[in-house]
C-alpha cells in the first residue's frame, strides 16, 4: 500500500534526506521518500497503513525534524 502525505515546517533538505533515510529502516516500510521542494512524504508498506503506524513514523521525523508535522 502507497500512500503521500503533506508535511508541514520541514525546514532543510538534508533534515528530509535524514528523515527519509530514518523511515526507511521501519520494518514495515518498503520504500519511503521525502520531498523538501514539494514538503511530501510517500510511504510503500507491506502491511495497511493506520494512525498507529502513521505516529510512529511522526516520532521518527520528531526527533530529526522538531517542528515537522505529518498531515493524516
Amino acid at each position: 500500500m502507497t500512500k503521500i502525505f503533506k508535511l508541514e515546517e520541514l525546514d532543510c533538505a538534508n533534515c528530509a534526506a535524514k528523515m527519509e533515510a530514518a523511515i526507511n529502516k521501519m520494518p514495515e516500510v518498503e520504500s519511503a521518500t521525502v520531498s523538501f521542494m514539494t514538503q511530501k512524504l510517500t510511504i510503500t508498506c507491506t502491511n495497511e497503513i493506520t494512525d498507529d503506524f502513521m505516529k510512529s513514523v511522526a516520532k521518527v521525523c520528531k526527533k530529526i525534524e522538531p517542528d515537522c508535522r505529518i498531515l493524516y
